[in-house]
């Protein structure tokens, strides 16, 4: 994976684009930034995501098919994007991995520990 595609871009410009690839491979339209703003996601407006997409597309990643369409991507958006989605289903594989290694019947997961299940609860203000 080519891991310097993602230096170029803060967490806004991430958001955005990832939200417009999605959309576009949803529709297959152009994706304007009116309805970027719409999603529950982002609460920018309509005008801070035009200017982001303008950013975008002057670093490669969008293209504007005409003057008053939205954007689409280009193919380094899709290889960012590719490269994102992967490194992420990665990272939870690793993480799924690593749930699966816990010994479910180690002592120390146990809530209460089983030496205190006896213990006193008077002062417990959790007890019942």
């Amino acid at each position: 994976m080519d891991q310097d595609l993602e230096y170029d871009l803060d967490t806004r410009k991430q958001t955005i684009l990832r939200a417009i690839i999605s959309n576009y491979l949803e529709t297959g339209e152009p994706v304007g930034s009116r309805t970027i703003s719409k999603l529950p996601d982002l609460s920018l407006s309509s005008a801070t995501i035009r200017n982001e997409m303008a950013d975008l597309e002057e670093l490669g990643y969008l293209v504007q098919p005409h003057t008053s369409a939205g954007r689409i991507p280009t193919d380094k958006g899709y290889r960012f994007y590719v490269d994102k989605v992967m490194s992420e289903k990665e990272e939870s594989e690793v993480q799924e991995e690593s749930l699966d290694e816990i010994d479910e019947d180690d002592p120390a997961l146990e809530f209460p520990p089983k030496d205190e299940e006896n213990a006193n609860t008077e002062d417990d203000p959790f007890s019942a």
